[in-house]
């Protein structure tokens, strides 16, 4: 997927959340937010990168799951409300948070790469888009490690390529 695709998945997905009166149906949110899938697989390199790629594709599956037994995400997070579990790990509500969180972190990354030239701007980006979204929700320790995650990443100009496409 190239970033014009990104682009175009990320507009798809304002279109769904920012119809006005229309209740966001839970199916075609997850279909859109399975479309960032191949991003997290670009991205990963060694044994950390994995991890965020696992915690976003077992979060969208999870809501792709709950939208045969809830038409909607306000009534998904209705039921969670009603039912005193939406802290709770692997609740729809908690993963729908998390999803937000990720793709939140991906659109700042996205304007943080188009804003530099860097060949280490993926690097920067990435950990600037953490520092914003993660941080203020994670601990010392998973914040280190973070760090020493993103220092590993690939370079942008390998990473364009991956992408299919050239620097520019």
């Amino acid at each position: 997927m190239a970033s014009k695709g990104i682009a175009d998945s990320f507009k798809e997905l304002a279109v769904i959340v920012n119809t006005p009166g229309l209740d966001v149906p839970v199916k075609n949110f997850s279909d859109a937010c399975s479309r960032f899938f191949v991003v997290f697989k670009v991205l990963k390199t060694g044994m950390f990168p994995r991890f965020p790629e696992i915690e976003y594709v077992t979060k969208v599956n999870d809501l792709a799951e709950a939208s045969n037994l809830t038409p909607t995400l306000e009534l998904m997070v209705d039921r969670d409300i009603e039912a005193n579990c939406v802290r709770k790990v692997g609740s729809h509500t908690r993963n729908l948070l998390r999803i937000k969180r990720s793709l939140e972190m991906m659109r700042v990354m996205c304007e943080v790469l188009l804003d530099t030239e860097s060949d280490h701007s993926l690097r920067d980006a990435t950990f600037t888009a953490y520092n914003q979204v993660f941080a203020p929700h994670h601990g010392w320790a998973i914040q280190q490690a973070v760090a020493t995650g993103i220092g590993s990443l690939l370079p942008k100009t390998l990473l364009s390529g991956m992408f299919n496409e050239t620097g520019t």
